[in-house]
């Protein structure tokens, strides 16, 4: 069945392969699709290599704000990218138009371009047929049929306890379920296809001084409770009401586990080996090469990442074809690995590696027993508004946001104005007294999925904060 029409018809976008004319709605490209259009637009390609990417889908959306829905949309697409390669020039061209004179125009697009680009000094020939492992660990059918109903109700499960407590509510869900197929000249073909859920939700108080957050992220949407989430919002816009200044300075803190996530995932951005070979990192090594093999924070602290786990799922390809594996990056404390691209790869002799979804190890302590046994201290919700200072420490600044308070003789005593903080992830992960069991969470700072993080609640000792925020 194909899934492309007449230029200018309404386009179908099926779930199945073979499903009939008369299915329900589509949602996708499917691998036969996929296959039909790769084939059509590399017949059309003159270039001395040849690259087609197709990623199809569906997003939607729900919105809400002041205790009811604001907006709410749904988009459906299917784009092909084509890069076409003349000895060392390369470029691309996109299209979202899949009838045949739209994907012979994307080609010729591709190829004109390619002639007046500059040589790249890097360029790798493209990557021959490649054997990847079949999954279906980033999918779930819950996702991919959540329909705006669906959205309306899960929304509904905090707005009305948030309006029946005389609070506002405000928050964003978004839904995605889509197909992403790579396919080349030299007779490459991958197909993968993939969901991804999130929902968040702040909570205020009418007086404006008291605000509390809450969110989650999954590919499976049934691993979401909507009402959780709006439940512990609303308790935390109600115990920071009238927060209070504090001095700035160093604290212990009790980090919840997407505070953890915030700073954690810093950490998977900075593993890239050529940085760190080329002296540009903090895995640079002082005099030249890697900290791989030194021990760089706790070692309770193992960091690894598995496309293929039920709970941290990723890509199991890259977009230029090769495969990703499980790899381990920080083992008890000690640097195992980095990320090296192909060209990097091959430059020091060694297999490329990508990082693809994220898991910190932990431990067994509660938030409860983390706070009991802090003689003074911070617990902080969430951070946000963080932006780089040092990519050699990996150093951060950015605020809390939405619930942060102090902790005096092992109890929780008031509410504080928000702080702005400057720490690194592996300062945080130094100082470590106690560790929680790992949850996944919702890390991104825009409310949309993002990468999958599981990581645990933390007690650390020595967090630096520097100014307060008036900001609620």
């Amino acid at each position: 069945m194909s899934a492309f029409h007449d230029a200018g018809a309404p386009r179908s976008l099926f779930t199945d392969a073979n499903a009939s004319s008369n299915s329900a709605p589509a949602r996708y490209l499917s691998r036969a699709d996929c296959e039909a259009i790769a084939r059509k637009v590399l017949s059309y390609s003159t270039a001395d290599e040849a690259r087609v990417t197709i990623s199809s889908g569906v997003s939607g959306n729900t919105r809400f704000a002041v205790n009811q829905v604001s907006t709410a949309g749904d988009t459906y697409d299917a784009v092909v990218t084509m890069r076409s390669v003349f000895g060392k020039r390369a470029a691309s061209a996109t299209t979202n138009k899949l009838d045949d004179a739209s994907l012979r125009a994307v080609v010729q697009r591709a190829e004109a371009l390619a002639r007046l680009a500059p040589e790249d000094p890097e360029a790798l020939p493209e990557l021959g047929p490649q054997q990847y492992r079949a999954t279906e660990a980033g999918w779930s059918e819950a996702t991919a049929t959540l329909d705006p109903a669906g959205r309306a109700n899960a929304v509904k499960a905090v707005t009305e306890p948030s309006r029946g407590a005389n609070l506002t509510s405000t928050g964003y869900l978004e839904t995605n379920a889509g197909a992403f197929a790579i396919a080349n000249s030299k007779g490459l073909f991958a197909y993968r296809r993939q969901t991804s859920s999130s929902m968040t939700t702040t909570v205020r108080t009418p007086d404006g001084t008291g605000s509390g957050w809450a969110g989650a992220s999954h590919h499976d949407w049934t691993k979401i409770d909507a009402g959780a989430l709006g439940a512990r919002a609303i308790d935390k816009a109600k115990r920071s009401v009238n927060p209070v200044a504090i001095e700035p300075g160093r604290y212990t803190v009790v980090l919840e586990p997407t505070a953890v996530a915030n700073l954690v995932q810093l950490i998977a951005g900075s593993l890239g080996a050529r940085n760190a070979d080329e002296g540009r990192s903090f895995f640079s090594k002082p005099g030249g090469g890697t900290k791989i093999g030194m021990k760089v924070v706790d070692e309770r602290v193992t960091l690894s990442s598995d496309p293929f786990d039920p709970e941290t799922p990723g890509a199991p390809f890259t977009f230029d074809g090769t495969p990703v594996g499980a790899n381990t990056w920080i083992d008890k404390g000690v640097v195992k690995n980095l990320a090296y691209d192909r060209y990097w790869a091959q430059k020091q002799g060694v297999a490329p590696s990508s990082v693809s979804g994220l898991r910190m190890s932990g431990g067994t302590a509660t938030l409860e027993e983390m706070i009991a046994s802090t003689q003074r201290g911070l617990l902080v919700t969430r951070l946000w508004y963080i932006r780089g200072v040092d990519p050699r420490t990996i150093l951060f600044t950015g605020l809390t946001r939405d619930g942060t308070f102090l902790i005096e003789n092992g109890k929780i005593t008031r509410a504080v104005k928000n702080l702005r903080w400057n720490e690194s992830p592996i300062f945080m992960l130094n100082n470590l007294e106690m560790m929680g069991v790992p949850v996944r969470v919702s890390a991104s700072e825009d409310g949309s999925p993002g990468q999958a993080i599981v990581v645990p609640p933390v007690k650390a000792r020595d967090f630096n904060f520097t100014s307060l925020s008036d900001a609620v």
